[in-house]
This record gives structure tokens, C-alpha cells and sequence, in this order.
């Protein structure tokens, strides 16, 4: 049998110079073409959001809170207001009503959030509306209580 002895040198041709001057060339004709979309982005009119200077005091507006319970109670700030039985909500009303003009004798908006229980009924949270339709506030949110 014939043994077939290789030289080491034989298959290596050495370092090709062909081949990276195309690659070069590639990576040249792709920057080239990128080029032109940079200019197009630097021409889009565009404002990042910065820090804001204020002048003085700010005043943070005040919210109160209506809490509607499954029974019908009505609350404002905790403080309950008529009965669960009345419609009329004169009480809830008048107090409202009182905001509504230290809001805008302060010349800030009068805002209220209206926490429901989920099941309390909706004709109750109606009521509460038409008290704050009575007294001018529009300024209104509402949310449902969280279930324990």
C-alpha cells in the first residue's frame, strides 16, 4: 500500500487581500447610502419635553371625595351627609355648593371623585350627580371602592 504524505505548506495560500477589499467595499457603499437618511432625520421638527420654570407658588388643587356605600349612605370627606332614604341630598347639596364658591373665590376648579361601593345602586350615584349639577361642579371622576 501507498502511504500519501501531504506537505503542511501545501493547501495554505496566505492571507487573501481580495476578499477584504469586497467586504471594505460593502461596508462603504452602506455608509454611503446611510448618508442620506441622517440629514432627513436632523430636518424633523421635534421638541423633547425639558424642566419647566415656575414664576411663584403653586398652589395643588384640593380634591374631595364622595363615597357612595352599598346602603345608600352618602359621604363627603368622610363626613356623612342626609340620610341613605333622601333623593333630594339637600345636605350634600348645600355643602357643595359652599366648595363650589371657596373654589372659585380661591380661582381654582372645585374637584370631586365619586368612590362607588359595586354594589351600591345606581340611582344613588344619580343623585350625587344632580347635587353636583346643583352646585356648578364639573370638574368629576369616578372610581369603585376596592373589595377587601
Amino acid at each position: 500500500m501507498k502511504t500519501i504524505t501531504s506537505n503542511p505548506n501545501e493547501g495554505n495560500v496566505g492571507f487573501q487581500i481580495a476578499p477584504m477589499l469586497d467586504v471594505i467595499f460593502v461596508i462603504m457603499l452602506f455608509f454611503m447610502a446611510m448618508v442620506g437618511q441622517v440629514k432627513i432625520e436632523q430636518e424633523l421638527n421635534t421638541q423633547l419635553p425639558g424642566s419647566a420654570e415656575t414664576k411663584g407658588q403653586q398652589d395643588f388643587v384640593d380634591e374631595s371625595i364622595i363615597t357612595i356605600a352599598e346602603d345608600g349612605e352618602v359621604a363627603l370627606n368622610d363626613d356623612i351627609m342626609d340620610s341613605p332614604d333622601s333623593t333630594t341630598l339637600t345636605q350634600l347639596k348645600g355643602t357643595l355648593m359652599r366648595l363650589k364658591e371657596n373654589a372659585d373665590a380661591a380661582k381654582t376648579p372645585a374637584v370631586v371623585t365619586i368612590v362607588s361601593d359595586a354594589t351600591a345602586r345606581y340611582s344613588r350615584t344619580i343623585d350625587v350627580l344632580n347635587a353636583l349639577s346643583v352646585a356648578g361642579i364639573t370638574n368629576v371622576t369616578f372610581t369603585i371602592a376596592e373589595q377587601n
